[in-house]
Formats: structure tokens, sequence, C-alpha cells
């Protein structure tokens, strides 16, 4: 088709394109100290220079913000949500495949995985806000006679800092301008992998109109860029998507501070998952709605995903008609190059990622409670490839059914037919996450337990569906426990975190006698 032979051009263009990816701070490009940025799939080639910030930069970005918070923040709602509108459209348009190559090239994601995320869950989620924040707008309290209330959403009182994944450019893009929509100005920091599509992003928001200062965006070593963000007295929000462990650092860091800032600051954040799919033994509708669950559950984006289907637990009566049929669709899926469309996964994203993954390969091949039913290798010689991978548990309390591994690795635990309470229950509290989960069964009656059984395993549940796939305003997505504070990106829930409600009492007629009737 038309479209598919212009990415194709487009891909071709970009990987032959080193592309400069400067610092933007008050809507200025500042370069320095370049480091190379390379394909995960082809990690000799250079798709990129991306500049990184010093502790100065990051203080420039602050007082960027801090100067632009009262254009931005008095602006009407209408003009800050059309700069956002107009982005989706570019989006959706004309940087269309500027950004599906972008996130293909540099973050090893397929055609129709880059489509479904940079394009159209980044517009989703741009238009959606401007939908909610309109809606938030017009809830307003009761005013009884002789009195006027109404309620003013201000903005936070200083900068929102943004700290985004490499996984999804849709995340990348909300987070900075889901506050920034609400009046925010914003300090973000990428993940140094995903700075390739970042750039589109800025791009974007460059054309739409957005004004200098309101997004900043500072990339490189994490640690002097958090610890002069967080040490900021300006500090009012932070808007997180990674790791638990950086999170909870990151937590501990705002609480360590606490005295230093203007305001408490706002904390959202969307950590890991160690996601289910929990099939009961009701379930007798056939395998394959369960082996496409589970491999594009687990397997797509290489299981990249913090909603990735990575824990698996079926009773014996199913999994003896499952699991031929499992390893034969894995045997079938191709890992390669992004560019040749015939790959269902590419590479996982750098050699950090890799040598984790392999970890849990090697732990799976030595320890004797593991079985490899399918997969198992994996090799760094021109990519960070890993096959994608079965593993057949005995211990469902071991590391791979209770540690989140990043990568297209899924572990089953067969359990007898009797014991589906113990299996429910190991599914309950077998991990300290809670984001998603899927469950397969027939029997209503079952359906509403195990709904009711799970309800706070998961964050986004899904009944004979993969754990995997929210859309923006269908399934507002987040978990709790370990998995975050549940703020529900693409939601209204999420933007009232970035917003400081003030009450105005307006009377119309002041009383002027300061006695009441009970003292007479």
């Amino acid at each position: 088709t038309p479209p598919r032979q212009q990415l194709e051009l487009t891909l071709s263009r970009t990987a032959e394109t080193v592309t400069e990816i400067p610092l933007w701070i008050d809507g200025e490009r500042v370069e320095h100290a370049p480091t190379d940025l390379t394909m995960p799939h082809d990690h000799r080639k250079v798709v990129g220079r991306v500049h990184t910030a010093t502790a100065e930069h990051v203080g420039a970005a602050i007082e960027a913000a801090q100067r632009a918070r009262a254009d931005w923040s008095e602006m009407d709602y209408t003009d800050r949500a059309a700069v956002f509108l107009k982005a989706a459209d570019l989006v959706a348009g004309p940087y269309r495949d500027r950004i599906n190559a972008a996130t293909m090239l540099g973050q090893s994601k397929t055609a129709h995985q880059s489509e479904i995320d940079a394009v159209c869950e980044l517009c989703d989620f741009w238009r959606y806000n401007v939908h909610f924040g309109a809606e938030l707008g017009q809830e307003q309290p009761f005013s009884p006679p002789s009195m006027w209330n109404r309620l003013e959403l201000r903005p936070l009182d200083g900068f929102v800092f943004a700290v985004t994944p490499f996984n999804f450019t849709a995340i990348a893009g909300n987070l900075p301008t889901a506050p920034a929509l609400m009046g925010n100005t914003v300090v973000w920091k990428p993940a140094p992998t995903q700075m390739l599509s970042a750039q589109v992003i800025v791009d974007a928001l460059e054309e739409a109109g957005l004004p200098p200062g309101v997004i900043n965006l500072v990339a490189g070593d994490p640690e002097p860029i958090g610890r002069v963000a967080l040490q900021s007295p300006h500090l009012a929000g932070l808007h997180f998507t990674g790791s638990t462990r950086t999170f909870q650092h990151l937590w501990r860091t705002i609480g360590e501070n606490i005295s230093r800032y203007r305001q408490y600051p706002r904390i959202v954040g969307e950590t890991g998952g160690k996601d289910f799919i929990f099939v009961h033994p009701s379930w007798t509708d056939g395998v394959d709605a369960l082996v496409t669950a589970i491999v594009r559950g687990a397997f797509e984006f290489q299981g990249q995903k913090c909603s990735a289907a990575s824990r698996v637990y079926v009773p014996k009566s199913v999994w003896s008609q499952l699991r031929e049929p499992l390893l034969s669709t894995v045997s079938e899926m191709k890992v390669g190059d992004v560019r040749d469309f015939s790959n269902f996964m590419g590479a996982v994203i750098d050699q950090r990622a890799f040598e984790k993954i392999h970890g849990y390969l090697q732990h799976a091949k030595s320890d004797p409670e593991h079985t490899i039913l399918a997969g198992g290798e994996a090799d760094a010689g021109t990519g960070y490839f890993v096959r994608p991978t079965v593993v057949e548990t005995s211990n469902p309390r071991g590391k791979l059914m209770t540690e989140e591994i990043f990568g297209p690795v899924v572990t089953v635990f067969v359990y007898d037919d009797s014991d589906v309470d113990a299996a429910v229950e190991l599914c309950e509290s077998g991990t300290s996450y809670a984001l998603t989960g899927g469950i397969f069964a027939r029997d209503r009656r079952v359906v509403a337990d195990l709904t009711r059984r799970l309800r706070f395993a998961a964050g986004n549940f899904y009944i004979n569906d993969k754990p995997t796939g929210s859309v923006v305003g269908q399934q507002p997505f987040g978990g709790s426990r370990a998995s975050g504070t549940n703020d529900k990106a693409g939601s209204s829930a999420n933007l009232t975190r970035w917003v400081s409600p003030r009450a105005i009492k307006e009377t119309f007629v002041p009383p002027t006698d300061w006695r009441y009737p009970f003292m007479g």
C-alpha cells in the first residue's frame, strides 16, 4: 500500500541519517557532550547523537519553567488545549512516518507496535486529555441564594518533573504534556534510548505553538538531573514511569527534602509488573484463544511492557491440550530487524537489558525446578536478540514467577484441577506487583468469583483476554502495590493530580450585624 511504501522510504532515510538530538531549554536547542545512539537490532549502526545535560543545564531548565509559569497558567484553557490538539493532528498526519520510523529504529518496535503506540495512543492521550480537562472545569459547586461558589483549577505552585521510559513513545509524550495542559510548566527527562522519537515529539510540540519554557527537555545521566530537580524548592510534582526501584528512590529523596519545598509535591508513578494469565478449569472454548493471549501478551515488543504476561496458571486438564499448540506457535515466530515486516519481534533495548534477561535464562537452565519448553536462546552479535521463551516451573514462588524480567520470557505453573482455590491464592499473593492480569473462564459464576478474589491483584483486569493493550478512553491504565500509585493515565483521575483547586465564595449581600439571634 502507499502508506507502507512511504513508511519504508522514511525508515531508509532515517537509518542513513545521524540525527542531532539537542537539549530543549526555554525553546532553544542546546548542544553539549553528545553520545551515540544506536539501533537495538543493529547495535553498530549509529542513528543519533544525544546531547547530555549538566547540573547547570538542569538549573537553567528549572529557571525557564519558572519564568514561563505565569503566562502559561493564565492562558485560557482553550488556548492551551489547542496546542495539544494541533500536535495530535501533526503526529497523525505529516509526522506519522517520522515518529514511526524513529520508534521502530530507536526502540526496535515493529511497524504494528509502533503505529498503535507512537501514533494512535499518543494522539489519543492528547485529544482525550483535552476532553477530560474540559469536563473537570465544568464541575462546579452548589451556590445557594445570596452567594456564588466556584472552583478554580489552579496549576501546582512550581514545576513538574517528568521522567519517562524507553518502551512507549506515547508515555514519553503524555507525562510532560498532561501537567502542561492543566497550566503547569515541566522539566522532562526522557530515557536515553528513547531519544530519537523524543526529538520528534519536541518538533511536533514546537510546530504546534507550545511557548518557550513550558516544557524543557534535559537528557543524560539521571544522577545530576534528578539531584538538581529534587533539591529545588520549586519542585511541585513528579510524573514518573519506570522501574519500581527508581521510583522508590525518587520518593525517598523527596521525603528527605520535604521541608525544602514551597508545596508538598504530588507524586504520580507507574512502575513494574509481574502480570498474570489465570486459566480456570471451566474454560472449555478451545485453546486458540489461550495461545493467542499468551503469545501476544508475553512476546509483543519483546515483552518490554510493564503489562506483559509473565506468569501463567493453567489447570492440568487444559495444559494437556494447550502445551503443543503453544510451543508450535512460538517456534514459528520470527525475530529480527524490525524493517523486515515479517518479524514478530525485534531486539531488546540495550546490552544491560540483554544481560539481565540472559541471566534469567541461565537460571532457568540450571534450576531443576524449571524446564525450558521453547526458546531460551539469546544472541547479541548483531542486535540484542532474545528468542521468545516458554518455561514450565514446579515452583510457583520461584524467581521466574515473582520477579519482573522485562523480556520475552513467560513461565507456566500447571496446577491440579482440584487445587483451583490454592492456585487462585498463589496468583493473588504471588508477587509484590499489582498492575495487570487476565482470567479465562466460561462459567459466569466463576468469572464473578475470580473477579472478586483477584480484586486487588491488578489495576487493569481482563476477562477472557490478554493483560496488555489498554486503550486511552477505554481502559484507564495503572496499578497499585509495587506497581505504582494507580492514578490512571488517560483519564480525568490523572489530570486532577496536576491541579491545586481554589474554592472561591462571593457573598452578594454581606451581613451587617455581628450579633446572632440566639443571643437575644
